[in-house]
This record gives C-alpha cells, structure tokens and sequence, in this order.
C-alpha cells in the first residue's frame, strides 16, 4: 500500500429537510386542520480514529465528502427522516488542519476518537408548527436550515517515542531491521527510504516504539532532495536518535548538518532530547573511532555512544539508553505530545523539476497550477509518472475532483 501523509478535502454536512404544508381531510371527520410534519434534520461530518490505519491513501482519490440531506415532512404529522452521516476514517496522530494549514481544528492521538467536525442543518417546520388560536390555517412552511462546509487538511504525524535522524545512508533502516521485526528496504545508495517506518522495539521487559524517517541532507528545509516534509513523523517523539555514518570524512559536518535542517525546520525538534550515536563502528578501526568520537563530542557537548546496527556492537546499550530516557519524559509529560502545526515545503512531482520559487506551487490553494510549454522542462509523457510508485511522499494531496491537470507543476 502506498503511504500518503497529507490530503486536502472538502467536507459538507447536509441541509435539513423542508417542513411539510399538509392539512387533515377524512371521512365523516367535521374539523381538519393542519399537520405538515417537520423536515428530519442533515446528517453530521465524523471524523474516527481508526487503530491499525497508517496512511491516507483513502483520500488521494476521494476528496469530496457530503453527508446526506435530511428528508422532507409529510401530512399526518410526519417528521422527516434524519439524513445519515459521513464517517472519515483516519489513522491515529492525524491533525486536521484549517486550509490556512495554519490552524490546527482537531489533533486525534487516541483510537476509537469520534469527533463531529461539521454538524448537519436543522430540518424545517411544518405548518402544523405555526399553528395559533388566531392562525388555524397556516400555509407556511420552512425549507430548512443549511449545513456548514468547508476545506480542511489531514496531516498525519505518526506517534513514536523514538525518532531516527541522520544523513542518507547513516545505517537508520540497518539500526530498525536489527532491532525491531520491521523489514524496511535496505541499500547500499542514497535515499534508499521513501516513507517512514515504525518498529516496537523490546528492551528487557520494555518496549518502545521507533519511526525511521527517509535521510535529510544539506538545503532539506528548502526542499531539496527529499525535503523536509518528514520531519513532522517524529515532532511526537519523545527523544531523536541521530545517527552518523562513522565511514564518513567529516562526522562533524554530518552533525552540523543535521542539526541546521532541524533548527530551519522549527517544530520544537532542535529542543527534543538527543542521543548521538556514531555507526558503522565495525568498519573503522579503534583509532579512528576515538579519534571521530572524540570530535562529535567536542561539537556537540554530549555524550556519542559508538554502535553498528549491522552487527549488533552498542545497540543494546543505545537501546537502554533511549529507554531511560523516555521513562524520564513521560513522568514529566504522561500524555502523548501535542505536535504544532507546521507548513510543509512542496516537492516537485515525479519526472518533474523545480527551480528556487517552487514554479507552479500556489500557496493559497495548495497545489501546482498549470504552467506555459515554456516552463515545462519534461515532454508531456513525463506526466504519467504521477501515478507511479515514486510519489509515495504524499504531496499529491489535492486534485479538484479530476486528479491530474491541477497537481502538475
């Protein structure tokens, strides 16, 4: 299944029913009167926290969600029925955001939520309603008050307790294959990792959970390569893991690099507990690991634990590191961490390039317009890998309805 961690939609509750203008007539029956019955009233907009969902997908092809008008009254004082409501369905850790994507409406961090986001109009009076001593033969009814609609996002922010952090190929996907049952795709070149991965890891009689993020490199807060889009799948954890390829010339870079993406990216991360671990240990020689480890930790002025996920070397003691520090957290802040809201960066879609002003990308409706011939670097065949398996990222979110043209940068 692809992952998708953002979507826009429109949402509209329904109208209520109109009231019903009825009088009584029967047989051998001398007065009738009135009995229009009222409109059943609009259904509601849900929104339900589903355990076991981890992606929008749902609504990359769906963006459109009505619930049902209420039903007209009838004679005989019959009310109209309610209309039925519509139910969205998304995984826990979803913020449902303003279309703005500055304010945050609903932030779900516990299954089983079900929250009425938008409520359906009331239905109408009959004429039986507006019957009076001096009024015994109204011929008025109300047609029923509107529902409320309106644009929203969904930005998912998974719930970890543990983040990875580290530069393409520092050994993220390597360190959650050993130490969780997760499978993520391992590979000896860059950007190997496309979508986050969550892994339960098991420390003792304790166990925790770990989100790989997809690596960041220098200028991710601008976009470039993968951006930084992912960053906001760990602003929940509670402590960073960030990992450094010890076979790398200059770890120290490594690090400031990292730590500058973090800090241009907000979110609260660069404030977030941090355990710097220095891996691939089994390729260097004890030398050079003193010597490197030495330097992280004259440029950080924290602790470096040595480690090599492919071996296991260190992973134990990370591990109950992390650990300890999580129980520290959640004894100061017991209940899961809030995320802020945070605008992500738009990315080219596949087969497609952007320059420096992000060409195409329109920030008041969220997706790509429609640019000249001139402005096109790819030929129009290019534009069917949209819809290949490149795009997990997600940024895909909004169509208008036909899912093509509009999202086309």
């Amino acid at each position: 299944m692809k992952f998708l961690d953002q979507a826009k939609v429109y949402l509209k509750s329904g109208d209520g029913g109109p009231g019903a203008i009825a009088f009584r007539r029967e047989k051998f029956i001398e007065y009738g009167g009135p009995d229009g019955g009222n409109g059943g009233r609009g259904g509601d907009v849900v929104i339900e926290v589903v355990n076991g969902l981890n992606t929008l997908i749902d609504y990359r092809y769906k963006q459109h969600f009505k619930a049902q008008r209420g039903n007209h009254g009838m004679g005989a004082n019959r009310n109209g029925a309610r209309g039925e409501d519509v139910v969205l369905r998304v995984p826990v850790g979803t913020q449902i955001l303003d279309e703005d994507q500055e304010t945050v409406l609903l932030d779900l961090t516990e299954p089983g939520q079900r929250v009425v986001i938008l409520k359906g109009g009331d239905g109408g009076f009959g004429n039986a309603h507006y019957k009076t001593p001096t009024n015994r033969a109204p011929r008025k009814s109300h047609p029923g008050w509107p529902g409320e609609e309106r644009w929203v996002w969904l930005r998912l922010k998974l719930i970890a307790d543990t983040g990875l952090l580290g530069l393409p190929n520092a050994g993220k996907s390597t360190f959650l294959a050993a130490t969780t049952a997760a499978r993520p795709k391992i590979a000896d070149y860059p950007f190997t990792t496309l979508a986050p991965n969550l892994g339960v890891v098991r420390a003792g009689d304790e166990e925790f959970v770990i989100a790989d993020i997809p690596g960041l490199i220098e200028g991710a807060h601008e976009g470039h390569g993968l951006g930084d889009r992912f960053l906001g799948h760990v602003e929940r954890t509670r402590v960073l893991l960030h990992l450094i390829d010890g076979t790398a010339e200059d770890v120290v870079q490594s690090y400031t690099t990292i730590r500058n993406e973090l800090v241009a990216y907000g979110g609260n991360l660069a404030d977030k507990l941090e355990i710097i671990g220095l891996n691939k240990a089994d390729a260097l020689l004890d030398e050079e690991v003193a010597e490197k480890k030495a330097a992280l930790e004259a440029a950080s002025g924290a602790e470096v634990m040595v480690l090599s996920g492919a071996t296991g070397q260190g992973v134990q003691a990370v591990l109950y590191r992390l650990l300890t520090l999580i129980k520290q957290s959640k004894e100061e802040e017991p209940d899961v961490i809030q995320a802020p809201v945070t605008r992500s960066i738009p990315r080219a879609p596949v087969g497609r390039k952007m320059d420096d002003e992000y060409a195409g990308w329109n920030e008041e409706t969220g997706e790509y317009d429609d640019l000249p011939e001139e402005a096109d670097d790819d030929s129009d065949s290019d534009g069917d890998d949209w819809d290949d398996e490149g795009d997990d990222d997600g940024d895909d979110t909004e169509h208008s309805g036909n899912g093509d043209d509009n999202a086309k940068g």
